[in-house]
C-alpha cells in the first residue's frame, strides 16, 4: 500500500481546524528538532502534550508516559520516532482515535500507514508541521 499524504489544502484546513497536538518523542533538550518544531507551534497558539515517558514536563508542561494517559480528545498525534516505531505509536494511537497521525519530515512506514487508514486516521508522513503551518498563512 503506497503512503499517499492530504493535499496542501487539506493539510491546510487540518491545521486550522486543530487545537491538540499530542507529541510523541518530545524532547526536553531545546537543541532538538522535536523540541523546536514544538516550541514553534505552541507559540503558534496549539496545545502541545508531550508524550515521553523519560521526563515529567517540556515546554512547561506535564508530560505522558503514552498517549493512552492523556485526558480529553487529541486533535493532531505528531511522532518524532524512528521509522520503525511507528507501527508501534499507530496501534497506540488508534486506542485514542486523534483526527490525525502526523510522522515528522523523514519518518514513514507502510505497516503503520495500513493500520491508520484501515482505523479512518487521517495520516501524514514525511512532512514537518512547523513548516506546513507556514505555509498555511
Amino acid at each position: 500500500m503506497a503512503i499517499v499524504n492530504p493535499s496542501r489544502e487539506e493539510i491546510k484546513d487540518i491545521l486550522k481546524q486543530s487545537k491538540r497536538i499530542a507529541v510523541v518523542g518530545l524532547s526536553a533538550n531545546p537543541e532538538r528538532t522535536s523540541y523546536m518544531v514544538s516550541e514553534a507551534m505552541q507559540q503558534a497558539g496549539y496545545e502541545i502534550i508531550p508524550v515521553n515517558p523519560t521526563v515529567t514536563e517540556v515546554l512547561g508542561v506535564k508530560s505522558y508516559a503514552s498517549l493512552k494517559d492523556i485526558e480529553g480528545e487529541v486533535d493532531i498525534v505528531n511522532v518524532f520516532r524512528r521509522s520503525e516505531h511507528l507501527p508501534e505509536v499507530a496501534k497506540e494511537a488508534v486506542a485514542i482515535k486523534p483526527k490525525v497521525f502526523w510522522a515528522q519530515l523523514g519518518l514513514e512506514n507502510e505497516e503503520a500507514y495500513q493500520i491508520l487508514q484501515e482505523n479512518g486516521i487521517i495520516s501524514i508522513m514525511d512532512r514537518c508541521i512547523k513548516v506546513e503551518h507556514a505555509l498555511t498563512k
